[in-house]
């Protein structure tokens, strides 16, 4: 039987909503190993001048714990 853990993360980008995600799933496997999903739970966008300046996601990354 694995034991899962939850953690929310934060994370921006000036592309995308995507390249967000990929952003903070980069940063978390610098310190977390055994990543098995990534759920995106909420999205955001700063906006500037009348087009979006910042992307965000806020994502939740299920690992397994050894």
């Amino acid at each position: 039987m694995a034991v899962l853990k939850v953690i929310e993360v934060l994370a921006n980008s000036n592309v995308s909503w995507e390249d967000a995600t990929k952003n903070a799933l980069e940063q978390a496997s610098k310190s977390v190993k055994n990543i098995r999903s990534i759920y995106v739970n909420e999205q955001s966008a700063t906006v500037k001048n009348g087009k979006i300046d910042d992307y965000r996601v806020n994502v939740k990354i299920t690992f397994e714990v050894q």
